[in-house]
């Protein structure tokens, strides 16, 4: 009898055989050496970069199994065991025993680098179908293909599931579409972030899913987390600690928390570091001295109606998604969708691949003239929008913007800080955080994240400090006050382009002011007091007859005008030769549309500043 017409159990005899037991009589080692020796033939075991035993098939796809815990090596050795003794199963001491020996053929064995769902080899990007054969997806640049084993080691949980093998079956894409219910902007955002997705060795912006009840979040983050990553539990609530959160997302290359109402201030740092990468110390199972270190960067989604006041640090983190309402004619029952979403599977991946495999052959040669937070994934939104001919990129500055002013909303204390620094003028303002504090208009009934000591406002600057730079404040804490205290200084100055926004909208709004019918005649007097002409007295006459007439419908006009001229029609004749008066146009500083001085180029507000 040959190797390859050997069977699993004929095998597993024949090692015992080598080992010195004689598995008629049951004399020889032990369970333990019989265990020990199944594994170190069948297996090699070494250690991860992170400290932690596993062991990989000799003859087999590049799985890795894990040595500690109930589940991997350990229960193939039993189901090995049991085969070569006629179903006899090993005792679980016997399992300790030869566990605690392969741990230390492991630790003498090189530290080799493993991967979870989605792996970079040289050029290429491998994509694990977590079969039980180890098939996998190979992209590079010349475009994508399936392997039959990985040429990289991954290892699984139990929380993943298999992907399906993509085929390209028309337009993947459109199918991706038709599931999902956002505008054409958002789905464009949407597809870009996929594409990301897949490439492992860079930080992914949070996918958020936002709307109203009844807008298909919950389940838009379901199907979009299973494109990339199928888990029995694709949505997850949030987590109630550290230790919980960082088991989850060990176990997961993509996740999503489903309805997300508020995220406390531990929850908001750790989604921080997921995104650029984390490790978290833990404690060794069954020691007391021993520490293990969980390592990762995961691609997170969340669902939320509202997530409540963000910090600053995790909403430039974000990319939101905006969902509609769904009509109640249009809805779809979630077995339709779960079978159009089963049947187009393949297919979108099969797209998505395609696409990816473009991005990476235009990647090396986009250089980014501006970077901004997430500049990684921001050449990735370049090269999709080269290859595309969208415009994904606009669309992710102005969500981060967005996402910046949702945070400066819900924040009191910053919005007394911008009032503040928009009284200041060009030259802004250098207090201590105590006189920020006093100086500040503050509220009657103080709201619950509104500092309570100057340590605390300090510690708000520094955290809202990007947010404030995004609309135009700029925030130094570089300097010292003089000794012996040497309070620490914070510098705010609203910059040129704020200062000149901020100006603009006040005359915009002060001019439509003066053109509301409530005061138009005062706004009309004003606009022409430097300027008087010499049918003023005419006009007054007018306006006094068609007020009267308007009020007294029947009497005839004593002035000699018609009786339909009413005040707008003598609002209409006094504003008319305004614009030939003073005309707008745009300002050379701001290139704004203003009301210019006359014989000045700039606007007031640019004018002010220069």
């Amino acid at each position: 009898m040959t190797d390859d017409s050997k069977t699993t159990k004929d095998r597993a005899e024949d090692i015992v055989k080598d080992a010195g037991v004689d598995v008629e009589k049951g004399r020889g080692p032990s369970q333990a050496s019989q265990l020990a020796a199944l594994a170190r033939e069948r297996y090699e075991l070494f250690m991860s970069e992170d400290g932690r035993p596993y062991g990989v098939r000799k003859d087999g796809g590049n799985t890795v199994y894990a040595l500690r815990g109930r589940a991997g090596l350990r229960s193939h050795l039993a189901r090995m065991y049991a085969d070569a003794h006629g179903g006899s199963v090993p005792s679980q001491s016997a399992l300790t025993d030869a566990m605690t020996v392969l741990e230390g053929v492991a630790a003498d064995a090189e530290p080799q680098q493993l991967h979870i769902r989605v792996a970079r080899h040289k050029e290429r990007i491998v994509v694990d179908l977590a079969t039980p054969e180890g098939r996998c997806v190979s992209i590079g640049p010349d475009g994508w293909r399936r392997e039959a084993s990985s040429p990289v080691l991954f290892r699984r949980s139990g929380a993943m599931k298999p992907l399906p093998e993509p085929i390209s079956d028309g337009d993947g894409l459109a199918k991706l579409k038709d599931l999902l219910n956002t505008g054409e902007e958002g789905f464009q955002l949407l597809v870009a972030w996929l594409v990301a997705c897949f490439i492992p060795d860079l930080p992914h912006p949070i996918l958020t899913f936002r709307g109203e009840q009844g807008t298909g979040k919950s389940y838009a983050a379901k199907m979009v987390i299973g494109i990339v990553d199928p888990s029995g539990a694709p949505k997850r609530t949030a987590p109630r600690d550290i230790k919980a959160w960082a088991t989850q997302a060990f176990n997961s290359w993509a996740l999503c928390l489903d309805n997300v109402s508020i995220i406390p201030d531990w929850l908001s740092d750790a989604l921080c570091r997921a995104v650029t990468g984390d490790g978290i110390v833990d404690r060794a199972l069954y020691t007391d001295d021993d520490v293990v270190v969980l390592e990762f960067r995961r691609v997170l989604a969340m669902t939320t109606i509202d997530a409540g006041a963000l910090a600053g640090d995790l909403a430039e983190r974000l990319v939101t998604i905006e969902l509609h309402t769904i009509p109640d004619a249009k809805r779809r029952e979630e077995n339709e969708m779960d079978a159009a979403y089963a049947e187009a599977h393949a297919s979108i991946l099969a797209s998505l691949f395609d696409l990816l495999a473009r991005v990476l052959k235009v990647l090396p040669d986009i250089v980014l003239s501006e970077r901004p937070r997430m500049a990684d994934f921001a050449r990735v939104l370049a090269a999709v929008d080269q290859v595309q001919g969208w415009n994904t990129m606009e669309s992710y500055r102005a969500s981060a913007r967005d996402a910046v002013a949702d945070v400066l909303d819900g924040e009191p204390f910053a919005q007394a800080v911008v009032a503040l620094v928009d009284r200041a003028g060009p030259e802004g303002l250098t207090l201590t955080t105590q006189q920020i504090l006093d100086t500040v208009d503050t509220p009657d009934k103080l709201p619950k994240k509104w500092p309570k000591d100057s340590t605390r406002a300090g510690g708000q600057l520094k955290r809202l400090a990007p947010a404030l730079r995004t609309i135009g404040i700029e925030v130094d804490d570089s300097q010292r006050g003089p000794a012996p205290k040497r309070q620490r200084l914070y510098k705010l100055t609203a910059t040129a382009d704020r200062r000149c926004a901020t100006a603009s909208t006040a005359s915009t709004l002060d001019e439509n002011e003066g053109l509301t019918s409530g005061n138009g005649v005062d706004a009309g007097v004003d606009a022409t007091a430097s300027t008087p002409t010499p049918d003023m007295d005419a006009v007054d006459a007018g306006m006094d007859a068609a007020l009267f007439s308007a009020s007294t419908p029947d009497a005839p006009s004593e002035q000699g005008f018609p009786a339909l001229m009413d005040a707008g029609d003598a609002m209409d004749a006094e504003m008319r030769p305004l614009s030939e008066l003073r005309p707008q146009t745009p300002c050379e500083r701001c290139s704004r549309m203003q009301w210019n001085a006359l014989g000045s180029p700039l606007c007031g507000a640019c004018r002010d500043a220069a």
